[in-house]
């Protein structure tokens, strides 16, 4: 067909197959694959938020789930002692005003002030406590995600003592006349709530015993829960970490402390013990499972306390409450 002269006009198709690229098109008909995740995309916000946790991560040397699991229970997973955190307005106010130890306050930067904060900040100040403007990121980091509602108390580690060292010194300041009543002791034998902890340890100072002992493992810490239920008791009742409590319960033993077991079948009714005028250490189990076989087997004596027929058990906070109680009476008679 002539063309008339026209350059834009049709012209008549070949017949027969068209030729083929010889392969070189192969690539393009592949296509790219499935689209990268955002966070796989360096353009991408996504992308470089994931980069600066990650380094974040590198230079505390922990994950994000190490530093979840050591911030509960005091240590990470290569030992260290990790520092614990009180999250939210209304917790951060009540630990304040309980006078836990803390180490900084970190408030969200343009943190909407209420009555709760602007308490929180006067009480820091009063205190002398550093206060840091932190980014919400950053907050969140601390936290694990927890809610914190732009308000993070930081709790610096306790320092526990060592239950031999606090055994001694006790028995050698009562030979010496430094303190009046004899050494008194109190041990817990799987406590893992540590509002129990707290309550016993403001009972120890109410009725005045000469420390804690709490095991190192399957056992309740100092956390801040335990600070702040203790009203500030656990500023002057030391509380000893034994690495494990029968070896210690053992040689308490043999330095003359007699070890009494509370238990609800015990041998012996708490105000009929002819202990309470010695040294003693008295060990409470859990509220479930009471008192474990090693730990009952090195009591000298198990003793229960009355109560109605009605009602199973007490919590083990309250035995221990009512056990130093009696031991205070029958010392002060």
């Amino acid at each position: 067909m002539a063309n008339n002269g026209r350059p834009g006009a049709m012209r008549k198709a070949k017949k027969g197959p068209s030729g083929g690229t010889g392969g070189l098109g192969r690539k393009a008909l592949e296509g790219k694959g499935p689209t990268p995740k955002a966070e796989e995309r360096p353009y991408h916000k996504a992308y470089k938020n994931k980069q600066l946790a990650e380094r974040s991560a590198a230079k505390r040397g922990d994950s994000r789930d190490n530093r979840a699991a050591g911030g509960r229970n005091g240590t990470n997973v290569r030992g260290k002692v990790a520092e614990e955190v009180v999250t939210g307005r209304n917790s951060v106010v009540e630990a304040l005003r309980a006078g836990i130890p803390a180490k900084a306050l970190h408030v969200a930067v343009r943190i909407d002030m209420d009555d709760r904060v602007r308490e929180s900040l006067k009480m820091a100040a009063d205190r002398g406590l550093p206060v840091m403007e932190t980014h919400k990121p950053e907050l969140d980091r601390m936290t694990n995600e927890a809610v914190h509602q732009g308000l993070v108390l930081q709790i610096p580690p306790y320092e526990y003592a060592d239950p031999m060292d606090l055994a001694q010194e006790t028995i050698e300041a009562w030979k010496k006349g430094h303190i009046r009543n004899a050494p008194l002791f109190v041990a817990l034998d799987g406590i893992t709530d540590p509002r129990n902890l707290g309550a016993i340890i403001r009972s120890a100072s109410a009725f005045s015993a000469h420390g804690v002992i709490v095991p190192e493992r399957r056992a309740v810490g100092m956390t801040a829960s335990a600070w702040k239920t203790s009203a500030g008791a656990a500023v002057r009742v030391p509380v000893a970490r034994a690495g494990n409590l029968n070896n210690a319960l053992k040689a308490f033993k043999k330095m003359g402390i007699f070890v009494v077991g509370l238990d609800g079948d015990g041998d012996v009714s708490l105000p009929n013990t002819v202990l309470a005028k010695d040294p003693i250490c008295i060990v409470v189990g859990s509220e479930g499972k009471g008192l474990s076989r090693l730990v009952r087997e090195n009591c000298d004596q198990i003793v229960s306390i009355p109560i109605d027929s009605a009602m199973e058990s007490l919590n083990a906070s309250m035995a221990v409450g009512i056990s130093l109680y009696e031991i205070s009476r029958q010392r002060s008679a």
